[in-house]
């Protein structure tokens, strides 16, 4: 069992945020700039969304990679600012292929105004997130994010075409969220390694900490969307099961042989009430499934730490450290 230095959670994301206070502050301002539009439903929608109180995780991932790697000027700012748009433009076309209505606690952008209206302001943030990075004048940054945003869209299509498929095996859920989830969260480390002219190894082994700390916030949601507090979550819990998605623990579970029947008519025959979002959530702990789902959460969590080593100690890398803890505890 991992345990933090830290005594909650809370504290374990404020450490990160209040160390990089400054920059957080000038990325939030740029982020804020490049989203106006003269068509007004673009500032609104966007403005909206990233209002609603997001962590600015990937972001503040970028910041704490170009600063732990040495990196004294001001484009990693910029960058920012792009990671923070692709991963927005995603939420937005996420909930109109999920059909989520709730959002950080609030009504999706595509249930306040429409699924059409969402997508086409998702394609806005994407060219705007493009514009950052041939501002930035990189080849090397351009190629990072530019792949980043392809792989992330294969992810959410090879998701979406094994929907429903209770013969997905744990090898090609882990490579769909590596794809969906934890590419940008590697883009977004490795970028700050590449504005800081880090050295191989330690672009890398950024590379690698966001990747692997990428997959087991995925992990940890497969997790939270059973068994989180539907307040704190911040959507209604058994969306994932409602959306015939099929996550980890329910692979698991099925693998183990907790009532095939029951997952069977859940996902082949969409019966997913309420009941029987009940009677999963059921099996899903007795099976252990959920457990098992979060140990391997940890195992990637001491990965990513580990990936940290080669850094000279710091406030800093302590941050990035509790931050890895973090995404364990999480109770949204």
């Amino acid at each position: 069992m991992i345990s933090s230095p830290l005594p909650s959670e809370t504290l374990r994301m404020a450490s990160l945020a209040s160390f990089l206070a400054p920059q957080l502050a000038a990325v939030n301002a740029s982020i804020f700039e490049k989203m106006q539009s003269p068509v007004a439903l673009i500032p609104q929608i966007a403005g909206y969304l990233i209002s609603l109180g997001g962590k600015r995780l990937r972001p503040l991932l970028t910041i704490a990679s170009a600063e732990l790697c040495g990196y004294e000027g001001d484009r990693h700012i910029r960058l920012a600012a792009c990671v923070e748009f692709i991963h927005t433009a995603t939420l937005l076309h996420d909930d109109v292929v999920d059909e989520s209505s709730l959002r950080r606690g609030m009504m999706s952008a595509n249930t306040k105004w429409s699924n059409k209206s969402s997508v086409l302001v998702g394609d806005f943030l994407f060219s705007r997130a493009f514009e950052l990075m041939i501002a930035d004048g990189s080849l090397e940054v351009l190629t990072i994010l530019s792949k980043a945003s392809s792989t992330i869209a294969e992810g959410e299509v090879i998701q979406l075409t094994s929907s429903h498929d209770l013969g997905l095996s744990e090898e090609t859920y882990l490579k769909i969220i590596s794809a969906k989830t934890a590419r940008l969260f590697s883009a977004a480390t490795e970028v700050g390694a590449v504005v800081a002219e880090a050295k191989e190894a330690q672009r890398q082994a950024l590379a690698h900490f966001g990747h692997t700390l990428g997959l087991a916030f995925q992990l940890m949601d497969d997790v939270l969307d059973y068994a989180a507090d539907q307040e704190k979550l911040g959507k209604r819990v058994g969306d994932d099961f409602r959306g015939g998605k099929v996550t980890l623990p329910v692979i698991f579970a099925y693998e183990k042989g907790a009532d095939r029947a029951f997952w069977q008519e859940a996902f082949e025959k969409g019966i997913r009430d309420e009941g029987a979002l009940s009677h999963a959530i059921r099996l899903l702990k007795e099976s252990g499934a959920l457990l098992k789902t979060k140990h391997m959460a940890q195992d990637f969590v001491k990965e990513a730490i580990g990936c940290l080593d080669g850094f000279p100690e710091s406030l800093l890398k302590t941050a990035l450290q509790d931050l890895a803890y973090f995404s364990l505890h999480r109770e949204g």
